[in-house]
């Protein structure tokens, strides 16, 4: 008996071992494109409910500055505990639907054309940073001009609240946002602020989607093999650049994207990117351009992080069903 089950002993390891060895060779089911844009859209709606928040803060502190109130002058944590005590929690949900909209359009574009045109580019030259980096320029500039309805939406809706009660222009929602920029102000008006957006998101594409895939290879080379705290350190690292790259331009798309017309001559104060930044470093000082980044960064490294950590999970599920 003794001989037998120890026959049987080895044979169970054999079959163990050959099942490791079977399991271990199988390929990973190549992603669609259709995968590829619906998890990349999915990640973002996942990373913006935990960071609109952060975006509504980061607006309405921005736009503060501009009206020179004093919420301009509190920082980040007094701002938040203020806007909690005076409006309360929900507040900071406001515009929410309008901003998961512009994930739907902003997110699926941008990185699932990212990865349409990297691995295009792959057919003629080497996948190298430079590659990275052009097809991250071109998939944030498309999926910019995509998501501009959407974009002005938000910041409307978001900032609605904080103007004084004769100003305000009381959105019910995004529904009745949309349709009564259209109808009130034109079409023309969902594309004011669409140069630095564009412009804001061609950075975005390039040191977000583009750098996050160069540092995913380099964290991997530097020896974190774990995927988990490979994402993670990837998109800590880029959400970190990719924010104060594009504050600048964020804080001009939020002035053209919340301003009115003068009323004597009907004139825009902001007429595009590079006039708008002048504008507000000459009359407000170069650091203005900053004002609300704390939340800016929670909000654009939170994002990034969860963003890709959800996408990277999704994707890992999609294999595990069809493997």
């Amino acid at each position: 008996d003794r001989p037998k089950c120890l026959f049987w002993r080895s044979n169970k390891r054999n079959r163990f071992s050959v099942s490791i060895v079977e399991m271990s060779a199988k390929k990973e089911v190549p992603l669609s494109n259709t995968v590829n844009f619906t998890t990349a859209g999915l990640g973002g709606l996942m990373g913006w409910v935990v960071v609109h928040p952060f975006n509504t803060c980061s607006v309405r502190m921005n736009l503060a500055s501009a009206a020179g109130g004093g919420a301009s002058k509190l920082s980040f944590l007094p701002y938040f505990v203020s806007t909690i005590k005076n409006q309360g929690v929900s507040s900071l949900y406001a515009g929410l639907g309008a901003g998961l909209l512009r994930q739907v359009f902003y997110s699926t574009s941008r990185f699932g054309f990212f990865e349409v045109f990297r691995d295009k580019l792959a057919e003629y030259r080497p996948t190298d940073l430079l590659s990275r980096l052009i097809a991250g320029v071109t998939s944030g500039a498309l999926a910019a001009v995509i998501s501009c309805p959407a974009e002005v939406t938000l910041v409307r809706i978001s900032n609605d609240s904080t103007l004084p009660m004769d100003k305000r222009r009381n959105y019910k929602g995004v529904a009745d946002a949309f349709t009564r920029i259209l109808r009130e102000e034109g079409f023309k008006t969902f594309f004011n602020g669409s140069g630095p957006f564009v412009n804001r998101a061609m950075v975005v594409g390039a040191v977000q989607v583009g750098t996050y895939d160069q540092f995913r290879g380099m964290f991997k080379d530097m020896g974190v093999k774990n995927e988990l705290l490979n994402v993670f350190y990837a998109s800590m690292t880029s959400g970190l650049i990719y924010s104060i790259a594009t504050m600048p331009l964020e804080t001009a798309k939020n002035r053209m994207a919340f301003q009115k017309p003068d009323p004597v001559s009907g004139v825009l104060p902001y007429r595009s990117a590079a006039q708008t930044i002048s504008t507000i470093v000459k009359h407000e000082g170069f650091l203005s351009l900053y004002n609300g980044f704390a939340p800016y960064y929670l909000r654009c490294g939170g994002h990034t992080v969860i963003m890709f950590m959800s996408v990277a999970w999704l994707r890992k599920q999609y294999q595990n069903i069809n493997a």
